[in-house]
């Protein structure tokens, strides 16, 4: 009998690894480290070498661009999973993207533009990526999103991905009803602040890391590989029974409201 934390023949998706402290970085290599097989995606040529070499490193057989942004690059990645391996187990989104003068100012002078690429990529991409996997998963299998917890509650300066996230979370809910009867499980992962090069985009965002350890019960800051630590929980077989959660890496921040 196989050890229930496992992922050996495990296989799937990981996007979002932009360099070595990427929350997706850490979700791969805890992933990686149980046994399981990656394809791993970059966002362009000028981000492909900074993930090559961590893809290669993690011994992924499939290492492809992806711009969900540009049409077809999502099919061709999925496409490239069904003819290498079949089938698939898990999927991980780690991307969000908001254009800096929107994410800078104040979600009420938001414009329709900038409001729409932010939830397309940090939302409705999920649920093309869940369209994608659900063929390619007969047997059931994992689908993560990362969230945050400006989702639901104001945090300054979080501002236009705020109501973004919180359609990301809801996203999850409703992925996790439609496809429970496959057997594929929908869940989030709320990580606390981190440092990634992705956070570096929000105003203050060291006085926000230091209000998050003051506030934290364990006084300290999550890190992506405890992020790949539930990550891995929820693609294992300890994940069997857990679908439609949110589930929070980020030191007990939350819980102060």
């Amino acid at each position: 009998m196989s050890h229930p934390f496992s992922l050996h023949g495990k296989r799937g998706l990981v996007v979002g690894i932009a360099n070595d402290s990427s929350i997706a970085y850490g979700v791969a290599k805890a992933i990686r480290e149980l046994g399981g097989d990656l394809a791993i995606t970059y966002l362009n040529a000028k981000a492909e070498p900074y993930v090559r070499p961590l893809a290669e490193g993690l011994g992924a057989p499939i290492i492809m661009p992806l711009d969900v942004g540009q049409p077809g690059e999502l099919e061709a990645v999925f496409e490239r999973m069904k003819a290498c391996w079949g089938t698939i187990d898990f999927v991980v989104h780690s991307i969000a993207f908001s254009p800096l003068n929107e994410l800078h100012g104040r979600l009420v002078d938001s414009t329709s533009e900038g409001f729409s690429v932010a939830m397309d990529v940090s939302c409705h991409s999920f649920i093309r990526m869940a369209k994608l996997a659900e063929p390619l998963m007969p047997n059931g299998g994992t689908l993560l999103a990362m969230s945050y917890y400006g989702a639901e509650k104001v945090i300054e300066h979080y501002d236009l991905m705020g109501p973004v996230k919180a359609a990301l979370e809801t996203s999850v809910r409703y992925l996790a009803a439609e496809l429970g009867p496959l057997n594929i499980r929908v869940n989030c992962i709320s990580p606390g602040p981190m440092l990634t090069r992705a956070a570096s985009g929000i105003k203050d965002f060291d006085e926000l890391m230091g209000g998050a350890i003051e506030r934290s019960p364990l006084r300290r800051l999550a890190t992506p590989e405890d992020v790949g630590r539930l990550a891995a929980f929820y693609i294992a077989e300890t994940g069997n029974n857990i679908t439609g959660n949110v589930g929070y890496v980020d030191a007990g921040y939350h819980v102060r409201g």
